[in-house]
Formats: C-alpha cells, structure tokens, sequence
C-alpha cells in the first residue's frame, strides 16, 4: 500500500489505528450471524457500532497494519442462538480466537476454524460445545495454545457436564508441531488408544491436560517416544482410570523437568516409588483420591522445589517425609500440604510437622492421629491454614499458646481474628457468637465466611459491600432481621449466599441480580415479601440450588424462572403464590437430561490460592425429605427436587413437567390444582416421592403411574379421583392412607368380580368335562364297565363286614361295664 492508502494516523505523540473497512463489515457480518446475548437478554455486541472497530469490544488490531489480529470473547455471550460465521476466514492475519466460558448450547465447532491457518492462540474450552471435534483442526500447524477443556482454569462456577466432546483417533494432533499449551480435559478418549503415541511426537509441549478423559490404558510400545522430555513443565492426568503398572513406567519416562504433576483420581495403588525422588524440579504434586498406601518416602526429601503436595484420601499410615531427612531442602520448601482421609495413627506426627517452618496451610483431617495438640505448632511462624477434625485426640484444650491468643469464642467474636490481614477461609459456626455482625468484619482478605448456627441479631450492616472478595456467605439460622442489604449486590464474585433461618424482611434487592455466579441461594424460612423476581431467572442462570420456602411471596411464579437450566433443586413452598404453573419446565435441563452430576454442591478456589489442595467449601441445606426434615451436604449435589406445596396455585399440570425424566422428588400438595393427572407421569422414571395431595385433581389415576418402580412415597388424598386404583406392585404396597378422601376411588373391585366370575365358570367346566368324560368310557367300554361295578361291590362287602365287626366289639364292651355305682 501507499503511504496515502495506510490506515495510521498521529495525533499529537499517540498513534491511532484506524480498522480496515473490508474487516469492519466482516465483523458486523459475524455479529449479525451469532445472535449473542448477556445474562440479562440485551445484545452483547450492540456496540459494535462506531467506524473504528478496533476499539468495539472484543477486538484487538496491530497498531501498524490495523488488521484484526485478536477476537477475545472471553466470558461474554451467556446464550448465543445463532451461528458462527465463516465470515471470520476474511480476517487474513487473526491470530488468537478465544470464546472459552461462553454458553454455544452444545453446539459443534465449525469446521472452517481448520482454515484459519495463522491462529496461534485457540481458547474453545467451558464454552459449552459438543459433539466430533473436527480432524481438520490439525491443519492449524501454527497452533501455541489449544484449549478444549471442561474446566481448564479452576475454577468452577458452571456444571460439570462431562465428556460433550467425542474423538477417536488423535493421530491429526500431531501436525500441530509448534503447540505448547495443550487442554483436552473432559474430551471423552475411550477410543483413542494412540494418545500417548501421539503426545509424545509434540516436542515443545510444556503444558497438557487430561483430565477426566477415560483415557485407555497405555501401551508400553509408547514408552520409547519422548520427544519433549525437557519441554514438558505441567502435566494433568487426574480423574482418568490409570493403574500404577501402566503410568508409572511411562511418566518417569516422560520428562525430567515437571513442574506440576496432577495424578489425582485414578487407581494408583501400592508403596509411592521412589523414582519421584528423581523429579528434582518438582513444586506441585497431587496424588488425592487414590489407594497410595504405606509411608510418605523419604525420596521426596530430595525435590527441593517441592512446595504444594496433596496425598488427600488415600491408605498411607506413615509420616515420614521429615523422618531420617532432617536437614533435607524439602523441609524448607513445602508449604502446603493435605494428608487428610488417610489413616495416620499416633502421636508423633504433629512433633515431625513442626520440623516444616514454611508450612502455611496443613490439613491432617480425618486419621487415626490421638494423644495431645503439642503448644509447639502454635510456633510454626506461617500458618493460616489448619485442620486437625475427625481424629481421635485426648481432652483438646485450645489455649492462647496455640494459636494467637485463640480462647473460648462465645460470645463474642474473637479479637486475635479481627487483627488478621490475610485470612481468606473462615468457618466458626455453632459458636453462640451473639456480638453484632459488623465486629468481626474488618476481614478484607476473605474469601469464605461462615457464622450460620450462632447467636447474630440486628441488621447486616450496609458496609458489607466493602468485602468485594467472597465467594461464600452464609449467615443460616440466626436471628438477623430488618431488609436484605441492597449492598449485598455489590459482592458480585459471590457463588453462594444462606440467608435461611432468620428474621429477614421486605422484598428482595434488586441489585442481586449483580450476583451473577451464584450457585447456590437459599432465603427460607424468613418474612420476605413481595412478588418473586423476574431477574432471580434472567441473571442468575448459573443457580443450582434455589429456596425461597416458607415466607411471603406472592403473585404468580414467573415464567423467566425456566431460564434456571442448571437447577437441581427448586423449593417455592409455603408462600402464597398463586396462578398457574408455567409449560416452560422442560428447560430445567439438569433435571430433564441424564447428565453427570457432583455428588456435592461445593465451591472450589484454586483459582484465587497458590496450593496444592483444593480449598472447598461444601453446601448444605435443611429439606423436607419423605416427610421428616433432614440436613443435607454430602450428597445433596444428587437430588433433583421440586417442592412447590402450600401455596394458592391453580390450573393443570402441565404436560411439560413430565419430560423431567430425572426428578427424584415432586410435591405440588396443597394447592388448588384441577384436572387430570398427566398421563404420561410414568416417564418420570427416577420418582422416589410424589405428593399431590390437597388439591382437586379429578377423573382416574393414569396406569402409568404404576411404571414407577424407585416410587416410595406417595400421597393423592383428598383430591376427586374415581375409578380404579391401577394395578402393578408398585402402587398396592401403599398405605391404604396414600388413597384416601377420593369418594369415587375403589381398589380394583370390579378386577375381583371379574376374576370370581371366570373362577366359577372354570370349575363348573371342569366338573362336566371331567364327569361326563368319565361316564362315557364307563358306557361304551364293557371290560371296563364290569370291572368298576365289581369294585364297587367288593367296596360294599368290606364295608358291611367291617361295620358288623366294629359293632360287636362296642356291644362286649359295653356288657362289661359296671350296671351301678357303690358309694
């Protein structure tokens, strides 16, 4: 181009890009096909609209040449209903592309991203994409960075929906020769036996992620190929099925120089080997949730890097990383370190552990350990992090030499907390702390923050928003009142907030709908009032956990609650809402679809610590369960509930509701629902509980209900049901209560009528064939006819005899009895 034609202009000392107008049109091009939209509807690229597109959202040019060089989409589009454009194959010198933890509704990858020949930089992971991951994605020879995962930076605020990518061979990965960073984690590779084959030809390979892959087993023929044994620094295998016989000869084979190793979540068994003691560069090793048993080797005493090590749930007995290494480098490197679920026995742990003075954060939860807390570990001089529970310890008596002048709490908020700057994690429920909740909260370094099960009262104060960090609040059960703080919408990093079980009033903020990572939101049992939001299904689309139980709303349940696609638990119980159930429900996609689910709802933050564990915070919650209230946390990840009973509802089902084909658990009782009983509840499959009663269902209970064979609880009294109880094996174990006040219901009378009907018709049949069949042969076979009248006069003469017989023995013996009695 001439100097004229170049698209740069200076003003003043800064230099001005302005875009090339071919590129400009094929942006809009690409925005007209895509049909993006944020949490709250609106039109994430409704900017793109002024003549410099290299400033439009998104966009990033060479500030030379002015071509479009970067498309970051990073975290924008919440629900796209369009298409990606191949419009995108105009931009000639595009090198990074990244769409990651946006919302494509499983859509495929388009097959022209194969064509973007330049790209160096492709992000495609937690966006929500399925199906075949196209082969032609290896013609992108250029490719550094190539991410697919389903969680490939931590940080988990959406659902676990694994393995929507499917492959089979991964031959085509190969030609991507200059890749460094390589994420296929949550990629189902069942079928591809080649994979070790083929990672192993990547020679500037530094970072790769398989996890949760279903990797196959390795071949040993791959042992021998290990082109990138000084490139590879991170390498991630957790969550697959990898025995210690297949990946122990292959990763110590693989590269001298990790940095990272992740083998968490596999089926490594035996004594660790000591060949890890050779991985001198290592700072991060997991090896949680495996059957590791034996002692800690004292060849990591050599990895004098190693600063992060996770043996969490495993068999291991024996401490003995310090034991005969004490001057080892490792004493002074490891900082972090979770030994939790294993079965330490002993006393002598603790002393070894004071031999770490870096240490930072230790969890021994959950062994054998007993004896006395030493005051010495109150001396290791980093600590934040400490965790002895669920050991077997003799008269634990905290005292302020163990931990900052820690004393008995109640009732009031420990002073030494107050003092610290750099405490992110801080649980002291069940304390009967009763200061008002603004003493304690001078905690701006926190993340987590649990005071439930105390003694709180008064208001939350306003200047709660200041703590921008947290993730997790939960105020549960104490006996704060006055409105929600409007502040609270300001916490806009927040993925769970309990509310439950206090005094709390007036509606709800609206400035909540900030809170757009929420995943867990409990308000029961409060005296909240006014209409259920609109936005709660707008802007929090990520919740999987909802309950809104037993207080004031009213109004009509909102259809924008449909937008809730992650739900697994939906409480509305015991308000006054009123009008009918909305037909969207199938939208519920958890509930609706067979998808892998976390056993716990839990909130993990590696993203935020540099450790080797995963910090975690797990939800629990109170729920009516087969009618007695239950606390629920270890499993609560796996109902899949909805409890909308005691309220003003009207109108029919919907058919709709029974498409949620993964419902455990429905109660709409209570209410003032009419018609019929969908027909077609028997696709409910994985019903446990049903509770319909109290309403004024009418007409007969559909057969299938009867296909419901997990059903255990069951209640339609009080409604105007008629006809027969269906039969099945199901529904006679009931108690005859489940049926009552149905004046027009019977159980299967006209089955029984029936039945002795055909009984009496069966016998009398019976005798006639058999009679007459006997007669007949007697008639007309003579032989046989003189034969039976010949048995039945012998049958006469024994009679006789025997009778003549029997009665003169009575006559003798009566003759011999006494004729009077002498006194």
């Amino acid at each position: 181009e001439k100097c004229t034609e170049a698209n740069v202009t200076f003003v003043g000392h800064f230099l001005t890009t302005l875009c090339k107008e071919s590129e400009r049109k094929t942006l809009l091009e690409f925005k007209q096909s895509l049909q993006a939209q944020d949490s709250s509807g609106n039109d994430v690229l409704s900017s793109w609209k002024s003549e410099e597109c290299c400033v439009w959202v998104g966009v990033s040019c060479n500030n030379l040449t002015g071509y479009v060089e970067k498309l970051d989409f990073r975290s924008r589009f919440k629900d796209v209903a369009g298409t990606i454009s191949s419009s995108l194959l105009k931009l000639h010198h595009l090198r990074l592309l990244d769409l990651s933890y946006n919302d494509f509704n499983e859509s495929v990858i388009p097959e022209f991203f194969g064509s973007l020949k330049i790209l160096r930089y492709l992000d495609l992971s937690n966006a929500n994409f399925g199906g075949p991951i196209p082969s032609n994605l290896g013609n992108l020879s250029m490719l550094e960075t190539f991410r697919l995962g389903g969680n490939g930076e931590g940080l988990f605020y959406r659902h676990n929906i694994v393995n929507t990518f499917t492959v089979g061979k991964l031959e085509w990965l190969s030609h991507l020769s200059f890749i460094r960073e390589l994420d296929l984690s949550f990629v189902s590779l069942s079928s591809a036996n080649d994979w070790s084959q083929v990672i192993n030809k990547l020679p500037f390979l530094e970072e790769l992620s398989l996890s949760h892959c279903d990797l196959p087993s390795i071949s040993p023929s791959s042992f021998s190929f290990t082109n990138f044994s000084t490139s590879l620094t991170s390498l991630d295998l957790s969550g697959n099925s990898l025995t210690s016989s297949f990946v122990y000869p292959w990763l110590f084979n693989v590269s001298s120089n990790l940095v990272s190793l992740d083998l968490s979540m596999n089926q490594l068994k035996g004594p660790i080997p000591e060949a890890f003691g050779n991985m001198i560069t290592m700072q991060e090793l997991y090896l949680s949730h495996n059957q590791v048993e034996g002692e800690i080797f004292k060849s990591f005493g050599n990895m004098c890097s190693l600063a992060f090590l996770d043996m969490e749930s495993n068999h291991l007995s024996t401490f003995g990383i310090v034991q005969n290494t004490s001057l080892s480098c490792t004493s002074y490197s490891l900082r972090e370190l979770s030994l939790a679920y294993n079965q330490l026995k002993g006393n002598s742990v603790l002393n070894e552990i004071t031999k770490l003075p870096s240490l930072s954060v230790l969890d021994l939860g959950y062994n054998l350990l007993n004896g006395t807390i030493k005051e010495s570990i109150g001396q290791l001089p980093n600590l934040k992090v400490f965790r002895l529970a669920g050991n077997a310890f003799d008269n634990v008596v905290i005292s302020e030499t163990h931990f900052s002048n820690l004393t008995e709490l109640r009732p009031r908020f420990p002073i030494w907390i107050r003092t610290q700057t750099a405490l992110v994690f801080l649980d002291i429920s069940a304390s009967e702390i009763s200061d008002p909740i603004g003493s304690g909260t001078h905690l701006i370094s926190l993340y987590v923050l649990d005071l439930s099960y105390n003694l709180f009262s008064s208001e939350v104060p306003g200047c709660i928003a200041e703590f921008e960090r947290w993730k997790v609040l939960n105020l549960a059960d104490n006996s704060l009142s006055g409105p929600i703080p409007s502040s609270l919408g300001s916490l806009d990093s927040l993925q769970m907030l309990s509310l439950r079980g206090n005094k709390f009033s007036g509606e709800l903020p609206s400035s909540l709908h900030n809170c757009k990572m929420l995943k867990f939101l409990d308000l029961s049992d409060n005296e909240l009032s006014g209409e259920i939001p609109k936005w709660i299904g707008q802007s929090l689309s990520s919740l999987v956990f909802l309950s809104l139980r037993r207080n004031h709303f009213k109004g009509k349940m909102p259809r924008q609650l449909c937008g809730l696609k992650y739900v697994q638990i939906l409480n509305l119980s015991l308000n006054n809402i009123s009008g009918s159930l909305p037909s969207c429900f199938n939208n519920f996609t958890s509930m609706a679809q067979k998808l892998s689910l976390d056993q716990r709802i839990e909130h993990v933050f590696r993203k935020f610590f540099v450790i080797p564990f995963d910090p975690k915070y797990v939800d629990e919650a109170l729920l009516t369960w087969k009618g007695t209230k239950q606390r629920y946390e270890k499993i609560l990840g796996l109902l899949l509930a909805i409890d909308l009973s005691c309220n003003k509802l009207t109108g029919e089902i919907p058919e709709e509701l029974t498409n949620l084909q993964q419902l455990i658990a429905l109660n709409l009782s209570r209410n003032s629902l009419i018609g019929k009983i969908p027909q077609k509840i028997g696709q409910l499959r994985q019903l446990e509980v049903l509770d319909l009663s109290r309403n004024k269902f009418s007409s007969n209970i559909p057969t299938s209900l009867s296909e419901l064979t997990f059903l255990s609880t069951l209640d339609l009294s009080y409604n105007y049901l008629s006809g027969k109880i269906p039969t099945g094996r199901q529904l006679q174990l009931f108690d005859p209560s489940s049926y009552s006040h149905n004046q027009g219901l019977c159980e299967g009378e006209e089955d029984s009528n029936e039945f002795m009907k055909w009984f009496y018709t069966g016998t009398g049949l019976g005798f006639a064939v058999g009679f007459w069949g006997f007669c007949s042969v007697v008639f007309f076979k003579r032989s046989w006819r003189h034969s039976y009248y010949r048995f039945l006069d012998n049958t006469k003469d024994w009679l006789y005899v025997s009778f003549i017989l029997m009665k003169a023995r009575l006559m003798k013996r009566i003759k011999a009895l006494p004729t009077s009695c002498r006194r």
